[in-house]
């Protein structure tokens, strides 16, 4: 099968076409099934924001695609999800109503097709549904809407206040914030639907106004990301810091939510870290080694891996499958999505050998390109990422001696 043409082949050989995905399963590679399907249930913004991979990056293919996703493709990829449960014996899995932005189709379409997946799927199977939205739309009328059909809001923002957002506009220029801040105050009167805040990290923002504003939101939880970036379009330097700059501002963001009093908000990629530290297995792709378990289906159907690989290439996310007439099955052999199930395996000599790669996982997979050689690289944020993982092993390591003196109390003295 065709799984992405001799364009992405020159792009990125490795997976595309040095990855023998029928060897692999020859030699008792299993695949692991897909736990989460995200829904582009609108492909368009109402939003510019200036450093926006999607509608600003490398990949246009947006364009082609229908606005809205039609009920016909809501209920194929229906089909698709619960032949895939029922294949895998799976008992819970997550629904992401994703876009664009999801709220231009309304909420009593988002929560239709939630209602038309559920009503497909075996009743031992649990499905956590969410929407990702910008919050321009999001109403009390929507969000009690959301709420009834048990799809809890997940908020994007750079920080809670109007200056933090300057990079959030309409396609007039105009400033979003307004229209977010209403968002924001909305799910703070409803903790119960909010399903916390993704946040880009912008590495000349003042650390402490960044997470002091945003848990002054009062989200469950923080999502820092990293902008997307790789190795043939790297970061841009940040003014005023060395060579680790998103490291250090993550270290100093790491600083001040450790000494917050608790309850405070979760901050995912901390709380992942922690965690592989102590052992634990990874729960995002933005560190770890865990599979990708993660699909995309687009508003024509189309089947797709991850949206960060937009930021790479024309085409990257592209499988050429689709939901009429393929299985997702079909899709876990996919090189791009078989290489990401892959583990320690599917990282370079130079990962492989670092010791912190347990933790890092060699950093989010879009991040690790390099044109005509395509994705078996270190993260182009390595440095950033051992910064933060050595710094935050370290605040772990002194929290667990001091925790272990006052467990074993003074000396005994006979």
């Amino acid at each position: 099968m065709d799984y992405g043409g001799t364009g992405a082949e020159q792009q990125a050989p490795w997976p595309g076409r040095l990855l023998d995905v029928d060897r692999l399963r020859a030699a008792g590679v299993r695949a692991v099934p897909f736990r989460q399907f995200i829904l582009k249930v609108h492909s368009r913004c109402n939003l510019s924001c200036t450093y926006c991979y999607v509608y600003h990056g490398a990949d246009s293919g947006w364009r082609d695609r229908p606005a809205r996703m039609p009920e016909a493709v809501t209920r194929h990829a229906a089909r698709r999800i619960a032949e895939h449960v029922r294949t895998h014996g799976l008992r819970r899995i997550r629904i992401e109503l994703h876009g664009g932005e999801p709220l231009l189709a309304g909420a009593a379409a988002l929560v239709r097709q939630t209602a038309l997946v559920r009503a497909a799927l075996p009743a031992d199977c649990t499905v956590v549904a969410g929407v990702q939205t910008n919050g321009t739309l999001l109403t009390e009328s929507a969000l009690a809407t959301l709420a009834a059909g048990g799809v809890r809001v997940g908020l994007s923002a750079d920080g809670g206040t109007a200056g933090l957002n300057s990079r959030r506009v309409d396609h007039a220029g105009r400033p979003a914030w307004p229209a977010l801040e209403r968002a924001a105050r909305l799910l703070r009167r409803h903790p119960g639907s909010h399903g916390g805040i993704l946040c880009t990290v912008d590495a000349t923002a003042p650390p402490a106004a960044v997470l002091d504003s945003l848990c002054a939101l009062q989200p469950p939880v923080v999502d820092f990301l990293l902008p997307h970036a790789n190795w043939s379009a790297p970061p841009p330097p940040v003014p005023g810091r060395g060579p680790t700059p998103y490291g250090d501002w993550l270290c100093e963001v790491f600083d001040l939510w450790w000494d917050l009093p608790r309850p405070s908000p979760r901050v995912r990629l901390f709380t992942e870290i922690l965690g592989l530290l102590l052992g634990r297995p990874s729960g995002t792709e933005a560190v770890g080694l865990s599979p990708v378990t993660a699909l995309v289906v687009e508003t024509d159907g189309a089947v797709e891996q991850i949206d960060s690989l937009k930021s790479v290439y024309e085409g990257a996310a592209g499988t050429g499958l689709d939901v009429f007439r393929n299985s997702f099955d079909e899709a876990l052999n996919h090189p791009g999505i078989a290489a990401r199930q892959l583990g320690l395996r599917a990282l370079s000599a130079q990962c492989r050998s670092c010791p912190v790669v347990g933790v890092c996982g060699g950093g989010n997979y879009a991040h690790r390109f390099r044109t005509g050689e395509g994705f078996r690289n270190p993260s182009v944020y390595c440095a950033d990422l051992e910064r933060l993982i050595r710094h935050a092993a370290r605040r772990l390591a002194t929290a667990v001696t001091a925790q272990r003196k006052v467990t074993a109390g003074p000396p005994c003295v006979s």
